[in-house]
């Protein structure tokens, strides 16, 4: 349980700090936005390219950010049961969706993206658009964001499993007085 859980640290050290890059990502989009939208109607010009990046550039922050998301417990969910049940309860609905629901889908939807990134690379496709910017780092971003959130799922589930053995208390299930 050791390894695992040392496993399980190596991934939230990963998705951490992938998520403390992507919060810049946020200031990129906005520069890039409001340096479009200035050109555009101050200077009557415009690009498909800076429109393009901005696209990019907010798929990536939710892509890249799902297994950061996850790690901070911050995806929606369905509190109605959840809530009335202690730590070992919902470390066990926590590993039921995580090995039923999360990681098969997160993993799915990785592998059924890789093709479509892999076209677009060997073929350098580019948008439509006149100006338009090449497709595959976008393309990229599917197989690589739901990567990462299923190598963190990886790291949710062995927690849970170490909550359930009694190895480790999550810091968000320790009793008022000891946060």
């Amino acid at each position: 349980m050791k390894a695992l859980l040392a496993l399980a640290r190596l991934i939230d050290a990963l998705t951490e700090r992938v998520g403390r890059l992507v919060i810049w990502l946020v200031l990129v989009a906005t520069l890039i936005s409001a340096g479009n939208a200035l050109a555009r109607y101050a200077l009557g010009e415009s690009s498909n390219a800076w429109l393009e990046i901005q696209w990019y550039l907010f798929g990536a922050m939710f892509l890249l950010a799902a297994g950061y998301t996850l790690k901070h417990n911050g995806h929606v969910r369905i509190d109605i049961f959840y809530n009335r049940f202690g730590p070992r309860g919902q470390a066990w609905i926590d590993l039921a969706g995580g090995l039923l629901f999360l990681l098969p889908m997160a993993v799915l939807l990785a592998w059924l993206a890789w093709p479509m990134f892999h076209e677009a690379w060997l073929t350098q496709e580019h948008s439509p658009d006149a100006g338009g910017l090449v497709r595959w780092p976008v393309k990229l971003l599917l197989p690589l964001g739901f990567g990462l959130l299923a190598l963190q799922g990886v790291a949710e589930v062995i927690k849970r499993i170490g909550v359930l053995s009694g190895h480790i208390v999550l810091p968000h299930e320790k009793p008022e007085e000891e946060v």
